[in-house]
């Protein structure tokens, strides 16, 4: 969505004629963003050779394929809140592991996220949200306590502490251990920064 453009789409029409008119930019080899599908996107339109994995958050303001500047067939990225892991994340990374032979997997957590708050939120208050947040806010929440949801800096530890943990769980995945041990795989950790788009690895 363009800078002029944001404020205006905010009806389903006008968010979805946006998206289009992206679309035909993009066709015509003419984009805002920099991605030119005359180029790249029609060398990989074949088959695809991948080197890595990214899973983060859905947040609008971290585009996993810009702020790593990669281009068309490079990585897969999958996106759910905070980064949170279900069977279909699993299965995906799984596949993309064990079928494309990607040998890295990246889970980019970021600052100020929101999913996190909410989970800081209910841990402080013990009001729960409805419906799937609430799932959401259960997966974050242990990475919350650990830290401790009263400490001042509850929620970017608990950001980094969530990343840790997301990391650990895949390690220990049934199909990504093996590849892990013997070193063909790794599962990192990260967190980008909003003001200054800077990713900085985390320790384990």
């Amino acid at each position: 969505m363009t800078g002029s453009s944001a404020g205006a789409a905010r009806t389903p029409r006008a968010a979805l004629a946006e998206l289009l008119t992206g679309n035909r930019r993009f066709v015509s080899g003419q984009p805002v963003h920099g991605h030119d599908v005359t180029a790249a996107a029609a060398v990989a339109s074949g088959d695809q050779q991948p080197y890595a994995v990214l899973l983060g958050c859905i947040d609008s303001r971290v585009p996993l394929e810009a702020i790593f500047d990669q281009t068309f067939g490079s990585i897969c990225v999958i996106r759910t809140g905070a980064h949170v892991l279900d069977r279909a994340v699993c299965g995906s990374i799984e596949y993309v592991v064990g079928q494309l032979g990607v040998p890295l997997v990246m889970v980019l957590g970021h600052e100020r996220c929101g999913a996190v708050a909410s989970a800081v939120d209910t841990l402080r208050t013990g009001e729960r949200p409805g419906g799937s947040l609430a799932y959401l806010v259960d997966q974050i929440a242990p990475a919350v306590t650990e830290v401790g949801a009263d400490d001042p800096r509850a929620h970017p530890m608990a950001v980094r502490r969530h990343v840790l943990r997301t990391v650990d769980t895949l390690r220990a995945d049934d199909l990504l251990t093996g590849p892990v041990a013997e070193g063909r795989v790794d599962v990192v950790g990260a967190v980008y920064d909003l003001a200054t788009g800077e990713v900085t690895l985390l320790d384990r």
